[in-house]
């Protein structure tokens, strides 16, 4: 069965790579046909995925042997099903281009690690620490897409604003379906991040007696929370969108993932089985 879930994971960064060629190769030779081409590789990477964590479920009994190679897999498939999911509602294929070099990224460092180590302690295995992970991945995920999404408004927004469309301006998605993105990652993102962020809460107040221990983990995770809950909050009630919300995004991401490296990195957690 091992064998069996690192060929599957093999196959899927193989593919996954192919299809970041593909999206990556369509903007430079102005190619839609390609990127089309690419989502339909990535999506059989996607089925890859699936069956390597169909056969980790299988092989851990719950948590035991649910190691850091499974998290960061998790991570790809959740950005990518979210990405395939959006394309039979959009059609925005170029947006692979985006999403597919974070999807590859986290497939390379799910190959270098290990399933030894157990991505949750036996003493906090449970229900809620479950519910906590799988909605936190979900709501990150999420904010990768409004982040690529705003990426590329910029891009075609500023070729726009210069009248130098060209052949790319042509063929990157529209500014409307790009800031249709944006928005449902903000507002889908945001409420799972939420849920996910209250059940870590009150597992630690069952295990730990205390809502919000002194970590520097979940201080941080409140700083995310709370910028994106101001980011949702003026996009709904005030009605920014369009460049603002689209550069907004890429800042606070941005923010995040600087903020994550360095927390794992340089300070203590009790986070950091992960």
């Amino acid at each position: 069965m091992i064998n069996l879930e690192m060929t599957m994971l093999a196959l899927s960064l193989l593919v996954c790579t192919l299809a970041t060629a593909g999206f990556l190769l369509s903007l430079l030779i102005k190619k839609i046909e390609l990127a089309k081409v690419s989502t339909w590789i990535l999506a059989i990477g996607f089925l890859f995925l699936t069956l390597n964590l169909l056969g980790a479920a299988i092989h851990s009994s719950g948590w035991d042997n649910f190691g850091s190679r499974h998290f960061l897999s998790i991570y790809a498939w959740t950005i990518s099903g979210i990405y395939l999911g959006l394309q039979l509602q959009t059609k925005t294929r170029l947006l692979g281009a985006f999403i597919s070099p974070f999807i590859l990224l986290f497939l390379i460092a799910a190959v270098g690690q290990g399933s030894d180590k157990n991505l949750v302690p036996p003493e906090w295995q449970g229900w809620l620490t479950t519910f906590h992970l799988v909605l936190a991945i979900a709501g990150e995920a999420l904010f990768v897409l409004a982040s690529a999404a705003g990426a590329m408004f910029m891009i075609q927004n500023n070729l726009i604003k210069h009248k130098k469309p060209g052949s790319l301006g042509r063929l990157l998605p529209s500014l409307g379906d790009l800031d249709r993105i944006n928005h449902l990652g903000l507002l889908w993102g945001f409420p799972l991040l939420t849920l996910g962020m209250i059940a870590g809460a009150v597992y630690a107040a069952l295990v730990w007696g205390s809502l919000w221990p002194a970590d520097p983990k979940v201080i941080w995770s409140l700083a995310v929370w709370i910028v994106y809950g101001v980011l949702l909050h003026q996009r709904l009630a005030i009605g920014w969108k369009g460049s603002r919300m689209a550069l907004l995004s890429c800042v606070v991401f941005a923010l995040f993932i600087l903020s994550a490296v360095v927390i794992r990195f340089c300070f203590s957690t009790v986070h950091n089985f992960i």
